[in-house]
């Protein structure tokens, strides 16, 4: 009888031992009512685009009424039975995750490799993590998804029965040995993955601090992937990064110095694409990357308005920064490829949602003026130089000043200490009491 289903190493998800690169795909989306087909055929072009970026080839896409979830197959009998007789199909993904139990149990009834879209990306990412903290990132959050899927990967092993026979005299067979101790390897690779992690943090916060202290301005270009975010850096600071038609084209994080036409210097920080229904390990794990856009200065958050998907992702966008504390940061919407745009009333949209836009295409280099015009508007709006008057007695408020701003000069009269001092706005307040005109 086929098997679909490899034995993976612990902490090594299953897409790394399966051969599914050039395999034919079946995509299944779901959906309640008629008014939400449409929304899932649109889903289902998401998915393909994820699987053409792993490298599968879609053979079909099949968007499924569902009343309600089928416990044991997600899709219930009657759909299992219409897949099983597509001919020509290596691997089935569902554009919704599944539980090990159904992954399980549609893979006995269509004798087919079933997987779900938080494996599918999983494989996507361990494909594409360059640098050591998306590696540890993605091993991290493989290995989280794998453990409750440890169970699938031993069903092959007998169980022994002892020999005093009786309904209940089962000794542990052989596969569920292995799960124990796969599961201990686990849960202990996943403890020294979270302490890398911990020690790549610290060094990522060193480099953030030594940024703030020398006082330049981040902006980190955000938005849903693929919208020209790797695009407009290179198109900015002939950054050498990888531009590619893909999802998720790019994961590590690229920094980069750039001069405004004020002469200005700020640093460009362009962060791993956001997407609809991001695998919560992923969002886990990738928080300290994400961390890059929640600590910069100002978002220049990015829209493909030539998408007609532009306003959905928009809000995609949106809801992980939420998961981030971080939608309330100063922020520019980019609406980007305007070449392309074929509707005025998207733009428009965009527009009375975002209230300050700017249109560019980051590939015909357009739009770049309005856009680094705005950038130098926001800078201004960022910090402000005060003149202070700080008795010794608060050398505390002092020692912040010299943390968090920028110290233009510093003068010692008597038991004050005279202050010159670029601080960020959020500070106006507790400086208010000390500051002097001059």
């Amino acid at each position: 009888m086929h098997e679909p289903t490899t034995i993976s190493k612990p902490g090594q998800g299953r897409l790394h031992d399966l051969t599914l690169r050039e395999k034919r795909a079946l995509l299944v989306g779901t959906f309640q009512g008629a008014t939400q087909k449409r929304q899932c055929e649109d889903q289902l072009l998401e998915l393909e685009s994820l699987g053409r970026t792993f490298g599968l080839e879609t053979a079909m896409k099949l968007p499924c009424p569902l009343r309600e979830v089928d416990s044991a197959t997600y899709i219930g009998k009657g759909k299992v039975e219409e897949i099983a007789a597509i001919p020509e199909i290596d691997v089935v993904v569902f554009d919704d995750e599944i539980s090990p139990q159904q992954q399980r149990n549609l893979e006995k009834a269509l004798k087919k490799t079933v997987i779900d879209r938080t494996e599918l990306i999983l494989g996507i990412f361990a494909q594409r993590a360059h640098t050591r903290e998306a590696r540890i990132q993605v091993e991290l959050a493989e290995s989280r998804y794998q453990l409750p899927r440890l169970t699938r990967l031993w069903t092959h092993l007998s169980r022994q029965r002892t020999g005093g026979g009786g309904k209940g005299g089962f000794l542990k067979g052989e596969g569920e040995k292995q799960i124990e101790i796969d599961r201990r390897i686990l849960k202990k690779k996943i403890s020294q993955l979270q302490k890398e992690l911990i020690e790549v943090k610290k060094h990522r916060d060193t480099q953030r601090r030594a940024r703030q202290r020398a006082g330049v301005p981040t902006f980190a270009i955000i938005g849903y992937t693929n919208v020209g975010k790797s695009t407009l850096l290179r198109a900015l600071t002939d950054a050498d990064v990888l531009v590619e038609d893909k999802l998720f084209a790019t994961l590590d994080t690229t920094t980069r110095k750039f001069v405004l036409p004020n002469r200005q210097e700020i640093l460009l920080i362009d962060t791993v694409g956001f997407i609809r229904k991001l695998p919560h390990p992923l969002v886990a794990a990738f928080k300290s990357t994400l961390e890059e856009a929640v600590q910069a200065d100002i978002l220049l958050h990015l829209v493909d308005v030539s998408n007609p998907q532009a306003g959905f992702q928009s809000l995609t966008t949106f809801d992980v920064l939420k998961e981030l504390h971080a939608e309330k940061h100063p922020m520019i919407t980019v609406l980007n490829k305007i070449d392309q745009c074929e509707s005025r009333l998207m733009v428009e949209k965009m527009r009375v949602t975002y209230p300050k836009t700017v249109e560019i295409s980051a590939l015909k280099k357009e739009g770049f003026d309005r856009l680094l015009g705005l950038m130098t508007q926001e800078i201004a709006l960022l910090r402000k130089t005060v003149h202070l008057r700080v008795p010794q007695s608060h050398y505390a408020l002092v020692s912040e000043m010299l943390r968090e701003g920028k110290i233009l000069a510093i003068e010692y009269e008597e038991n004050d200490i005279l202050l010159e001092v670029e601080i960020p706005r959020n500070l106006e307040k507790k400086v208010a009491l000390f500051e002097v005109s001059t």
